[in-house]
């Protein structure tokens, strides 16, 4: 089984390995290369169970990530999906498919849409409450599975798809961080001891999410 792995920094974050994963099935191969169509002043409402974030995109940065995310989110990708791996200070990583089944658990981190989108790095620093794409150690294998940085996570710049930030919500963030955690299969202390589920994501017009 392929393990999609995230560059770790030991002295920044003090975590040893951290792995986003994300394993893409065989036909996940291809790279989607649909052109965004993109609508201004569109916010992203992350409803769970721990309360709501609003996320504002960076489509001048990432066009095409952030299409991706809307196309997804409208097409209630996301909805009973599940934050899969929390670390404390460092991020908190969603959108895997198979989250929605907790009979599935031991393939949390390891699912995707059934393709892949193109990185589009940018100097956008990854700071807390900024909004990423987790990938695998192909810069191009982002599909839908992504994180939301707790702390300052700047050894990951242009190394991964940075293309929003929380706007409404900062406590709700640390309420996910601050979930407690258990050591799973690969021994990092990430996987939550219960249920942080993303009811819902919306996509709406940003003075709808004010």
């Amino acid at each position: 089984m392929l393990k999609i792995a995230i560059l770790s920094c030991l002295a920044a974050v003090s975590l040893g390995a951290a792995a986003f994963s994300e394993e893409p099935k065989t036909e996940d191969k291809k790279t989607e290369e649909k052109k965004p169509v993109s609508t201004p002043n569109e916010v992203a409402v992350i409803k769970t169970s721990e309360g709501e974030l609003t996320v504002e995109f960076w489509s001048d940065v990432a066009p095409k990530t952030v299409e991706n995310f809307k196309k997804l989110a409208k097409d209630g990708f996301y909805d009973g999906t599940a934050f899969h791996r929390i670390i404390k200070g460092f991020m908190i990583q969603g959108g895997d498919p198979n989250t929605k089944d907790p009979a599935k658990e031991d393939q949390y981190g390891t699912g995707g849409p059934g393709y892949q989108i193109a990185a589009e790095f940018s100097e956008k620093s990854h700071q807390r409450g900024v909004l990423s794409m987790a990938r695998s150690s192909d810069p191009n294998s982002a599909g839908s599975q992504f994180f939301i940085c707790d702390g300052d996570a700047s050894f990951l710049d242009r190394k991964y798809t940075a293309f929003g930030k929380v706007a409404k919500g900062d406590d709700v963030l640390t309420k996910i961080a601050n979930t407690p955690v258990a050591r799973g299969g690969g021994g990092e202390a990430s996987k939550p001891t219960k249920r942080v589920e993303v009811q819902s994501v919306k996509i709406v017009a940003a003075d709808e999410a004010k």
